[in-house]
């Protein structure tokens, strides 16, 4: 097996944390194992100049090359990933997002994966809080196609900041379209019923970061007007059954509404990523 070249997505806009970023990119690129060979950043839209100062900074420092691409105006990350992956050099692409840590083995364990012929492999999840001690839980994603293809049409099987692709496989899927909140999801959907071959690695080899409002901004109705439109565009293209359709609908809408607290235990117990989200001894 040949070892293939690679490229970092990395996208960012204005409510992005300057520190975060910082550690973002230094631990998906200096300290990994296997570091990208060039890295794409998005800026999506003007930010603010603590911002501006980290950017400039990693493309000065940074030990691959940098592509940073200014977007002049804020078009969404559904846009600016399409953007980004036309900038990419190569068609191994990996997605981090500029609030969560790479943990330093991820692409040394990944890449192997999709060069041996899959096309799509995300990874388990550590959950945190502000400080990288504080881990409030575990995502156990499944790893096999078949448990993936099936699972897929309840929930999405892949967290976004974890996953590596074939930039030719999203393509082929039709490539990132704008979905409310759900383009992630609509994408991996679209790969899978288009013929991706998929795989996740079930140890957590990304850390990602929960802020205060992450149980609420996965409720209310403007979530549920995007679940309702992702459902309607699966079941358009037969990617679910009209009884899929009506239990995702009823399943998925009530939880758009039910209280945070509630939703919050709902997520960590049943939903979050494939196997669920196992709570820390601590919780």
């Amino acid at each position: 097996m040949v070892a293939e070249s690679f490229s970092l997505l990395l996208p960012v806009y204005r409510a992005d944390d300057a520190a975060h970023f910082l550690k973002a990119f230094t631990s998906s690129v200096g300290e990994q194992s296997r570091r990208p060979d060039e890295v794409v950043l998005v800026q999506d839209g003007p930010v603010e100049a603590e911002l501006a100062d980290a950017l400039a900074s990693v493309v000065a420092s940074s030990p691959v090359p940098v592509v940073h691409h200014v977007i002049a105006e804020n078009i969404g990350l559904a846009r600016a990933l399409s953007i980004g992956l036309e900038l990419c050099s190569h068609d191994i692409v990996a997605r981090m997002d500029a609030d969560d840590i790479s943990l330093p083995s991820r692409f040394e364990l990944q890449l192997p994966l999709v060069e041996s012929g899959l096309d799509l492999v995300g990874t388990g999840m550590y959950e945190f809080l502000d400080e990288v001690g504080s881990i409030v839980g575990r995502r156990v994603p499944r790893t096999e196609q078949h448990e993936i293809v099936s699972y897929a049409r309840f929930h999405d099987p892949f967290s976004h900041p974890t996953v590596v692709y074939r930039r030719s496989a999203v393509k082929h899927a039709g490539g990132y379209e704008p979905l409310g909140l759900m383009e992630d999801y609509w994408l991996f959907a679209r790969m899978i019923h288009a013929g991706a071959r998929v795989g996740n690695v079930a140890d957590p080899l990304v850390m990602y970061r929960v802020g205060a409002g992450a149980y609420a901004r996965r409720g209310g109705r403007e979530q549920w007007k995007s679940e309702r439109a992702l459902q309607r565009a699966f079941r358009r293209i037969g990617f679910t059954t009209r009884r899929q359709y009506v239990r995702n609908i009823v399943v998925r809408g009530v939880y758009r509404f039910i209280p945070e607290p509630i939703r919050k235990v709902a997520y960590r117990t049943f939903i979050a990523g494939g196997r669920g989200l196992a709570p820390t001894e601590s919780q």
